[in-house]
Protein backbone atom coordinates (compact mmCIF):
# COMPACT_ATOMS: atom_id res chain seq x y z
CA UNK A 1 0.00 0.00 0.00
CA UNK A 2 1.15 3.16 -1.26
CA UNK A 3 1.14 5.95 1.77
CA UNK A 4 -0.45 9.21 1.38
CA UNK A 5 1.93 12.29 0.73
CA UNK A 6 0.96 15.67 2.03
CA UNK A 7 2.70 18.50 1.24
CA UNK A 8 3.25 21.02 3.44
CA UNK A 9 3.87 24.59 2.52
CA UNK A 10 5.63 27.32 4.74
CA UNK A 11 6.74 25.77 8.02
CA UNK A 12 9.65 26.31 10.20
CA UNK A 13 11.37 23.00 10.88
CA UNK A 14 10.06 22.38 14.23
CA UNK A 15 6.41 22.56 13.28
CA UNK A 16 7.16 20.48 9.76
CA UNK A 17 8.49 18.17 12.57
CA UNK A 18 5.54 17.88 14.76
CA UNK A 19 3.49 17.71 12.07
CA UNK A 20 5.42 14.95 10.01
CA UNK A 21 4.86 12.74 13.42
CA UNK A 22 1.64 13.38 13.78
CA UNK A 23 0.66 12.73 10.32
CA UNK A 24 2.38 9.71 10.19
CA UNK A 25 1.55 8.14 13.38
CA UNK A 26 -2.06 8.97 12.31
CA UNK A 27 -2.80 8.61 8.82
CA UNK A 28 0.55 6.74 8.06
CA UNK A 29 1.07 9.84 5.85
CA UNK A 30 4.65 11.04 3.85
CA UNK A 31 4.76 14.82 4.84
CA UNK A 32 6.70 16.20 2.30
CA UNK A 33 7.90 19.95 3.24
CA UNK A 34 8.86 23.06 1.68
CA UNK A 35 9.36 26.96 1.83
CA UNK A 36 7.91 28.80 -0.49
CA UNK A 37 5.22 29.46 -2.84
CA UNK A 38 7.40 28.67 -6.22
CA UNK A 39 8.82 25.41 -4.57
CA UNK A 40 4.94 24.27 -3.57
CA UNK A 41 3.53 24.83 -6.99
CA UNK A 42 6.85 23.13 -8.47
CA UNK A 43 5.98 19.93 -6.28
CA UNK A 44 2.02 20.39 -7.13
CA UNK A 45 2.95 20.19 -11.19
CA UNK A 46 5.06 17.32 -10.77
CA UNK A 47 3.43 15.00 -8.12
CA UNK A 48 0.11 14.13 -6.49
CA UNK A 49 -1.04 14.63 -2.86
CA UNK A 50 -3.70 14.11 -1.16
CA UNK A 51 -3.81 17.41 1.05
CA UNK A 52 -1.86 20.35 1.06
CA UNK A 53 -1.03 22.06 4.40
CA UNK A 54 -0.89 25.71 4.25
CA UNK A 55 1.08 27.94 7.20
CA UNK A 56 -0.80 31.38 7.79
CA UNK A 57 2.57 33.13 7.17
CA UNK A 58 5.43 31.34 5.56
CA UNK A 59 8.67 30.96 7.86
CA UNK A 60 11.00 31.19 5.52
CA UNK A 61 9.89 34.33 2.99
CA UNK A 62 7.03 35.75 5.03
CA UNK A 63 4.60 35.17 2.41
CA UNK A 64 0.78 34.90 2.76
CA UNK A 65 -0.45 31.49 3.18
CA UNK A 66 -3.96 32.90 2.40
CA UNK A 67 -2.88 34.44 -0.83
CA UNK A 68 -1.47 31.11 -1.95
CA UNK A 69 -4.51 28.92 -1.17
CA UNK A 70 -6.18 31.80 -3.74
CA UNK A 71 -3.41 31.29 -6.17
CA UNK A 72 -3.86 27.27 -6.11
CA UNK A 73 -7.87 27.38 -5.91
CA UNK A 74 -8.20 29.72 -8.74
CA UNK A 75 -6.15 27.11 -11.03
CA UNK A 76 -8.85 24.66 -12.74
CA UNK A 77 -6.05 21.83 -12.23
CA UNK A 78 -5.68 22.43 -8.48
CA UNK A 79 -9.08 23.13 -7.69
CA UNK A 80 -9.66 19.55 -6.53
CA UNK A 81 -6.45 19.50 -3.90
CA UNK A 82 -7.85 20.08 -0.46
CA UNK A 83 -5.53 21.97 1.57
CA UNK A 84 -5.95 23.16 5.11
CA UNK A 85 -4.82 26.53 6.47
CA UNK A 86 -2.37 25.61 9.68
CA UNK A 87 -3.43 28.38 11.69
CA UNK A 88 -4.71 28.86 15.50
CA UNK A 89 -6.39 32.67 14.40
CA UNK A 90 -10.42 31.71 13.93
CA UNK A 91 -10.49 34.96 11.43
CA UNK A 92 -7.71 33.69 9.11
CA UNK A 93 -9.50 29.92 8.67
CA UNK A 94 -12.16 31.71 7.58
CA UNK A 95 -10.72 33.84 5.28
CA UNK A 96 -9.19 30.50 3.86
CA UNK A 97 -12.37 28.61 3.53
CA UNK A 98 -13.90 31.34 1.98
CA UNK A 99 -11.24 30.97 -0.50
CA UNK A 100 -11.75 27.35 -1.23
CA UNK A 101 -9.92 25.28 1.71
CA UNK A 102 -11.38 22.77 3.81
CA UNK A 103 -11.41 23.47 7.57
CA UNK A 104 -7.95 23.68 8.62
CA UNK A 105 -6.29 23.56 12.32
CA UNK A 106 -4.33 25.27 14.45
CA UNK A 107 -0.56 24.31 15.88
CA UNK A 108 -2.12 23.85 19.18
CA UNK A 109 -4.50 21.52 18.19
CA UNK A 110 -1.91 19.56 16.59
CA UNK A 111 -2.81 15.59 17.58
CA UNK A 112 -6.05 16.30 19.27
CA UNK A 113 -9.11 14.23 18.75
CA UNK A 114 -11.26 17.08 16.27
CA UNK A 115 -7.83 17.59 14.68
CA UNK A 116 -7.61 14.22 13.75
CA UNK A 117 -11.07 14.18 12.80
CA UNK A 118 -10.98 16.77 10.85
CA UNK A 119 -8.37 15.85 8.72
CA UNK A 120 -9.63 11.85 8.58
CA UNK A 121 -12.71 13.24 6.54
CA UNK A 122 -10.02 14.17 3.93
CA UNK A 123 -7.36 11.08 4.50
CA UNK A 124 -9.21 8.72 5.42
CA UNK A 125 -8.72 6.88 8.57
Amino acid sequence: MTAKRVLSVGQCAADHSHISRTFQQAFAAEVVGVDTTVEALEKLRRESFALVLVNRVFDMDGASGLEFIKQVKSDEGWTATPIMLVTNYADAQKHAVEAGATPGFGKAELGAVQMIERVKVVLGG
